[in-house]
C-alpha cells in the first residue's frame, strides 16, 4: 500500500482519518464538514480520530473545487506599531466575522514594493475581498486586482488610476478646525510636524492647516513645515528643529498621533509651554502632564464602513434589480476636538 503520508508531505488525509474511525471517505468528509445526516457516536469517532491524527481540512483545495470563495479577507495596513491600525482592524473584524469571513493583516511598512508583493500573494491565495491603507498614490497592483475579480475597498486614503469604494476621515476639515482653535487662542507662528508628502493623509492635513493660516492673512513659512517623520524619533527631532529656531513656534501642530507623541517629548525635554495639537487620539493621551488638542474620529467606525462597503460587494444583496453593479461609494467620517488638560478632557 502506497504511503499516502509521504505524497501528502507526511500530513494525515482523510483517508487516514476515515481508516482511524472505521467508517468510508464519504462519511468522514461528512462529519468535518459539518454534515448533520450522521450519528452521534460517529461524529464523535470521526472528530477524535481527526484529533488524534492532527489532521487539519484543505479549504482552500476545497473552495477552488467547488468554486467558492475561501472565507478570507486581506487587510493591508502601513504600520502595525500604530495603535490607530489595531482599532481599525477590530472593526473591520467585527463586521466580517457575523458573515463567517475572517480578517488576514498584512503589513506594508509604507513601502510600495512590498505592498505589491501582499497584494499578489493575497490573490494568489484566493481571498475574497481586500481592504487596504495604500502605501502611496501608486495603486496599479490594487486597480489590477480589483479588475480581476477581488473586491477592494480601501480606508482612509482615496483610491488612484481606478473606481473603488473608499471610506475616509475629514483631513482637511479636521484639520483646519484644529488649526483655527490655536489661531483663537493667539498663536500667530505655529508649526507643523507632518507625514511624508505622499501619504494622502499628511497632505490633506497641512493643506487645512495652510487654509487656516491663508484665511487669517499669515503667511505660510516653510521653515516651521517639518514632513516626512514615519516614526516618533524622527518626529521629536523634527521638533526639536523646530523649537531651537531663533523665533520659535509658540504652538505645535501634527498631523498623526505619532508626530504628536514625538513632539511631546521634545516639548518634554526643552521645558517648553509650547501648545501641542495633534491629529488623531491617541491612548493616554489625557496623562501627558500638558494641554493637548486632538482632532479625534471613531477609527472603529473607519473599519466597520469599510468592511460593509466590502461585503456588499462580496456579497451583494442590496444591488439594483438590473444585476447592474452599484457605482463606487464615499463614505467620510466626521472629526471632533478634544482638549486634554492635566485636570480632566472637554470636548469642543
Amino acid at each position: 500500500m502506497p504511503d499516502r503520508r509521504a505524497a501528502n508531505g507526511g500530513k494525515p488525509t482523510l483517508r487516514d482519518v476515515a481508516e482511524r474511525a472505521g467508517v468510508s471517505s464519504m462519511t468522514a468528509s461528512r462529519v468535518l464538514r459539518g454534515d448533520p445526516r450522521t450519528t452521534s457516536a460517529t461524529r464523535e469517532r470521526v472528530r477524535a480520530a481527526a484529533d488524534e491524527l492532527g489532521y487539519m481540512p484543505n479549504h482552500l483545495a476545497r473552495s477552488l473545487r467547488l468554486g467558492k470563495g475561501t472565507g478570507l479577507v486581506g487587510l493591508l495596513v502601513t504600520n502595525l506599531a500604530n495603535p490607530f491600525y489595531s482599532q481599525l482592524a477590530l472593526g473591520v473584524d467585527s463586521q466580517l466575522a457575523p458573515h463567517g469571513l475572517k480578517t488576514v493583516i498584512a503589513n506594508t511598512k509604507q513601502d510600495l514594493a512590498g505592498e505589491r508583493d501582499l497584494v499578489a500573494d493575497l490573490v494568489a491565495r484566493r481571498v475574497d475581498g481586500i481592504v487596504a491603507v495604500p502605501a502611496s498614490t501608486d495603486q496599479r497592483h490594487l486597480a489590477a486586482a480589483a479588475a480581476g475579480g477581488v473586491p477592494v475597498v480601501l480606508a482612509s486614503r482615496p483610491p488612484e488610476g481606478f473606481e473603488a469604494d473608499c471610506v475616509l476621515v475629514d483631513d482637511f476639515g479636521g484639520a483646519r478646525r484644529a488649526t483655527q482653535d490655536l489661531l483663537a487662542q493667539g498663536h500667530r507662528t505655529i508649526g507643523f510636524v507632518g507625514s511624508p508628502t505622499t501619504v494622502y493623509t499628511g497632505t490633506q492635513r497641512l493643506r487645512g492647516f495652510t487654509d487656516a493660516l491663508d484665511a487669517a492673512g499669515l503667511p505660510i513659512d516653510e521653515r516651521y513645515v517639518r514632513q516626512g517623520q514615519k516614526t516618533t524619533g524622527e518626529a521629536t527631532v523634527a521638533a526639536r528643529e523646530l523649537l531651537a529656531l531663533p523665533d520659535p513656534p509658540t504652538a505645535l501642530f501634527c498631523s498623526n498621533n505619532r508626530n504628536t507623541i514625538g513632539a511631546y517629548h521634545a516639548i518634554r525635554a526643552a521645558g517648553r509651554s509650547t501648545a501641542l495639537t495633534g491629529f488623531d487620539d491617541f491612548e493616554l493621551a489625557d496623562a501627558l502632564g500638558l494641554p493637548l488638542t486632538v482632532v479625534a474620529y471613531d477609527t472603529d467606525q473607519l473599519g466597520r464602513q469599510s468592511a460593509e462597503l466590502l461585503i456588499s460587494r462580496i456579497r451583494p444583496a442590496d444591488q439594483p434589480s438590473s444585476g447592474e453593479p452599484r457605482p463606487p461609494r464615499t463614505i467620510t467620517v466626521p472629526t471632533s476636538l478634544i482638549t486634554y488638560n492635566p485636570g480632566g478632557k472637554q470636548g469642543i
